[in-house]
């Protein structure tokens, strides 16, 4: 991985975790930067980012330490989304990636490609969130 789009992908990284930088514009960032997708792993504390041509970056993760429930509750993670996607008052990423955790989410796919994101379950239940319609 070239050290320029390393340099990307942890700039993102940070930004959803201290807040200076919400899904749509890390989404463009990355996808302007080349990338095609992320996944977040709660269980091992990573953010991998991949290119098209096969390339990924693990990174760790500050926000995604902690245990994951057992039980994968879709309703609770759907809420958690809707926080996000309003920006409703108080929310922050460090808070949805706690939120989902407690619900159940081991891991989350983004693909930029597919315009979605796919919650899993400890046991593989999921959730596909498709992006919002743009305007």
């Amino acid at each position: 991985m070239n050290p320029d789009k390393t340099a990307i992908a942890e700039a993102c990284l940070h930004a959803a975790e201290n807040g200076t930088m919400d899904f749509p514009q890390i989404v463009m960032t990355l996808a302007d930067a080349g990338f095609e997708s992320y996944t977040i792993d709660f269980r091992r504390g990573t953010a991998i980012y991949y290119t098209p041509h096969g390339e990924s970056i693990e990174l760790p993760a500050v926000a995604v330490q902690g245990a994951v429930a057992k039980s994968f509750d879709s309703e609770t993670i759907q809420a958690a989304i809707r926080e996000a996607q309003t920006k409703a008052p108080g929310y922050t990423y460090l808070g949805f990636c706690a939120k989902v955790r407690a619900a159940g989410c081991a891991s989350y796919t983004v693909s930029f490609l597919g315009r979605r994101a796919v919650y899993y379950g400890r046991s593989a239940e999921s959730h596909v969130e498709m992006f919002p319609a743009q305007p």
